[in-house]
């Protein structure tokens, strides 16, 4: 299917920032990314957000029915202005991830989305690289490394995610394939904006730490952090991924903290992760290109570059667009899907070998 064709197609990602949809569209054969498209975002309400969380950490065989409806209602809506898109990349909502024991649980039918958008729509793109014993995540680096060409880089670099959890992708643009041995490291670093908005909502009613104006304020108790890095994860090598509630055991401890010192505190955590994740990489990155929500905290982004020694810059500095880095993803990744193509190799999430994940449906 779809061989050799160029492909107009829309990807749409729900992360674990429980926010909102994001839908992008772009133009690609599975290998070069020719052209961006449009894009849209599409935010929960407060009591959409509300059953979503209340949904996290179940399973299929648990009752998420109504969640599961409204991830699949909400997409649709995004993905219904979308009309010149030949083809569908559908994430859904993942609840809960335990790869080596339960598995991954993204919420959202791809069966019901092509009926209703009269499209072919690639959807649950974790399942099959769980089962061949990888990770299932993080599964954005080959869009990372065909943006690493689109680029011309001429050296390693490292595009990281910050989202609920953050994640980091190191990239070799010398390199022929994404598969290539030594193209790609990519791994979870630690919680990035889960732990820092959940504080602000429960103590002081606001969705995050706007501009990072709390965290600037406050004074970081290294000692928490220290402790933060003793968690198991960080002495495993990558790839390596986590739940979005990995770590409560930090998230209960800012809370006998004063608030900005919490959030401060919390914040120093997600860059002291990802400089201790950079320790693992083959080589020093030229530079570190920043994606997701996490790029707008500039107290965030002044703490990353103190940790980790080397440039960092939101990926907007290389032309990208941040906030849908991760919906165009799974636009890539359907593409890839559909000409059964790779999405996933031992290097990005530990699978035993590179695979193509992913279910197509096709409307009735």
């Amino acid at each position: 299917m779809l061989k050799d064709q160029v492909v107009r197609v829309v990807g749409a990602m729900s992360g674990t920032s429980l926010d909102g949809v994001d839908a992008a569209e772009i133009v690609t054969d599975g290998h070069q990314v020719l052209e961006f498209g449009e894009s849209a975002f599409r935010p929960y309400s407060v009591a959409q957000t509300a059953v979503l969380r209340a949904a996290l950490g179940k399973w299929p065989e648990d009752d998420v029915s109504i969640a599961a409806e409204l991830v699949e209602t909400v997409h649709a809506q995004v993905l219904s202005g979308f009309v010149d898109a030949d083809l569908v990349g559908f994430h859904g909502q993942t609840f809960a991830h335990d790869p080596k024991g339960r598995g991954t649980h993204q919420a959202g039918d791809g069966a019901v989305l092509a009926d209703v958008l009269n499209k072919p729509v690639v959807w649950d793109f974790r399942s099959a690289d769980v089962q061949m014993g990888g990770e299932g995540a993080p599964l954005a680096p080959f869009y990372h490394f065909a943006l690493a060409k689109k680029m011309k880089a001429g050296a390693p670099l490292a595009i990281l995610n910050l989202g609920g959890v953050g994640n980091l992708t190191w990239i070799d643009p010398r390199l022929p394939l994404p598969e290539s041995e030594g193209a790609l490291l990519a791994f979870d670093t630690g919680p990035a904006n889960a732990p820092i908005n959940d504080f602000m909502q429960s103590r002081l009613g606001r969705p995050f730490d706007e501009g990072g104006k709390l965290g600037a304020t406050g004074t970081v108790d290294q000692s928490l952090v220290d402790q933060f890095l003793e968690h198991p994860f960080f002495f495993r090598m990558p790839p390596k991924s986590l739940d979005r509630d990995a770590f409560v055991g930090l998230s209960q401890a800012v809370t006998k903290l004063p608030d900005a010192d919490a959030i401060a505190t919390l914040t120093m955590a997600c860059a002291a992760s990802v400089a201790q994740g950079m320790k693992a990489c083959p080589s020093v990155p030229e530079r570190i290109l920043v994606t997701g929500g996490g790029r707008r905290n500039p107290t965030l982004m002044k703490m990353l570059a103190s940790e980790c020694h080397v440039s960092v810059a939101p990926i907007e500095d290389a032309g990208f667009d941040g906030d849908m880095l991760e919906a165009q993803a799974f636009a890539y990744l359907a593409v890839r899907v559909a000409k059964g193509l790779p999405t996933s190799a031992p290097a990005t999430t530990g699978v035993g070998a590179a695979i193509g994940g992913g279910t197509i449906s096709r409307p009735n």
